[in-house]
């Protein structure tokens, strides 16, 4: 069982990774953050902006496999007589926030790859890679929904895999 358990932990370190080298790479094959920067005339901040998506990718994920543990304060706020009101209100607030701000991300960052996927046919050429380009994306988008309906099929989500 102790094998096991590591065994997984390694897994899954193992797919963190990958998935979070990824999401950075498209980043920087993007431009997203220097983008930003050059629009917002702060170019000389880039280092700030990429550490804090580092942060961000980072608290999110640690927030997200130790939920358990992202409300330690709740408690203790109740007791001190804060009413629960005051913190859903607080809570709700922060949601919005957060939406807003995902929001803005991924519509940003849908733009940003939309406008790079007239360099796909271009790097393609250039690297000779003439035939198969349609079959090698299709190839990847039927993996992925293939995971899906997997992940989905067998609730992972519920048990995490265990």
């Amino acid at each position: 069982m102790l094998l096991r358990r590591f065994y997984l932990g390694v897994l899954g370190s193992s797919f963190g990774l990958m998935t979070a080298g990824g999401v950075f790479t498209v980043l920087l094959a993007v431009g997203l953050i220097p983008r930003f920067a050059g629009k917002t005339h702060t170019g000389r901040k880039v280092t700030l902006y990429e550490t804090m998506v580092i942060l961000g990718t980072l608290a999110g994920n640690i927030m997200s496999v130790f939920d358990a543990y992202c409300m330690p304060a709740a408690p203790a706020l109740l007791k001190i007589g804060i009413p629960k009101e005051i913190l859903f209100l607080i809570g709700e607030l922060l949601l919005v926030c957060f939406g807003l701000f995902a929001g803005i991300f991924v519509g940003s960052l849908a733009m940003a790859i939309a406008e790079m996927l007239d360099s796909i046919p271009i790097f393609a050429r250039r690297v000779g890679f003439r035939h198969g380009l349609g079959i090698a994306v299709s190839a990847m988008a039927l993996g992925k929904m293939a995971g899906s309906f997997y992940y989905f099929y067998e609730k992972i989500y519920l048990f995490g895999g265990v």
